[in-house]
């Protein structure tokens, strides 16, 4: 049955991402990424407020599987960071490739480590 909350949660990050990355994409006139940023770092900040819950026991396992796995993992892209970045120095943007990849990465980790202060802050 945990597959269920796995699927639910994905039927609602893939289409989000989708759609946010082409929102985000449509009000910035850049090469840089900014619809991807946006998806992993969100998403980074859910799996880091999830996490936090999760370790004060206010989130059980069937919410760690609709919302973690399911939600965040098809929310979030590794697959779209790497291909991005790569297309970005192809194409003679390597400055762009570097930011995103440092960028990228250090925003990730502080949205992570901001959700789990958050939810240690409201369930610790």
């Amino acid at each position: 049955m945990n597959w269920l909350y796995v699927m639910l949660g994905a039927m609602v990050g893939a289409p989000l991402r989708y759609l946010t990355d082409r929102a985000v994409q449509f009000r910035h006139d850049s090469v840089f990424p900014w619809g991807t940023f946006t998806v992993n770092v969100t998403g980074s900040l859910v799996l880091g407020l999830l996490t936090g819950a999760a370790a004060a026991g206010a989130a059980d396992s069937r919410l760690q599987l609709l919302l973690g796995t399911g939600l965040c993992g098809a929310l979030t892209t590794y697959s779209t960071f790497s291909y991005e970045t790569l297309r970005l120095a192809g194409t003679g943007a390597r400055g762009y490739a570097a930011a995103n990849v440092v960028v990228s990465v250090a925003a990730g980790l502080g949205a992570a480590f901001a959700g789990a202060a958050l939810a240690e802050a409201v369930w610790g």
